[in-house]
């Protein structure tokens, strides 16, 4: 839900424009911007600032463009188009809109149809055959491969299944991605998913602190009972 987002786009604009006076505008929607959600929305209509990476042109006939965005997480395209038609002066709207990307899995690549996964479970349950379900259930570590990573020593990874948040005792290793504040993937030594949390510390801090509390918790992935217990009774509430 959080990784960046890539669409194709079709914004019809109220009225024709000079080819060179749109591209300009979508040059000035590049990089941070400010958005208030719309009416009908999940969200509380608060504005907010988005990153998008890039818009691409990639037809113009008429008042119909046809775009490819590449954007953060929460970045609602039918405000984006209604934005870039009051900039131009003349309005614009969204007709039509396709997800192509969503973090690492794009519709090219990496996704299959229900009906593609249930003939692969056949094959495996009638055959013995797992080339089909191996493309078409992926590891969960490859939803995190574009995250920072942290990677926990052994002692600390019960401790982080059981609900306890990371202390500096326990990295192993740490990404130079890694900001305060923005969400990390915790493996174990031999690149296992443990959990998805937030770091309290940026890279340097971590490397330089021998205390203190590194990363909180989000989301744990990885079940319990894998890896020795390395707290002793009462001592619960954060991993070595």
């Amino acid at each position: 839900m959080h990784s960046s987002k890539e669409y194709v786009c079709v914004m019809q604009l109220h009225r024709h424009v000079a080819e060179e006076d749109l591209r300009r505008v979508l040059r000035e929607f590049t990089g941070a911007i400010y958005q208030r959600p719309p009416l009908r929305s999940s969200v509380k209509r608060s504005v907010r600032r988005r990153n998008v990476y890039e818009i691409e042109l990639l037809e113009y006939s008429g008042s119909m463009a046809l775009m490819r965005v590449s954007c953060d997480a929460g970045t609602y395209m039918r405000k984006l188009c209604w934005d870039i038609g009051l900039m131009l002066g003349v309005g614009a709207h969204m007709r039509e809109l396709r997800r192509i990307r969503t973090g690492p899995f794009t519709e090219n690549l990496n996704l299959v149809r229900l009906q593609e996964l249930s003939e692969a479970v056949y094959a495996w349950r009638s055959e013995g055959r797992e080339d089909l379900i191996r493309r078409a259930i992926m590891p969960g570590e490859v939803l995190v491969c574009q995250m920072p990573k942290i990677v926990l020593r052994d002692t600390a990874v019960e401790s982080i299944v059981n609900g306890a948040k990371l202390a500096a005792p326990g990295v192993a290793m740490v990404s130079n991605r890694v900001k305060k504040g923005e969400l990390v993937a915790l493996l174990t030594l031999k690149g296992e998913l443990v959990a998805v949390g937030r770091s309290l510390m940026d890279y340097n801090e971590v490397l330089e602190a021998s205390r203190g509390i590194v990363v909180e918790p989000v989301r744990v992935v990885l079940e319990p009972g894998l890896y020795p217990r390395a707290w002793k009774r009462g001592e619960q509430g954060r991993a070595p």
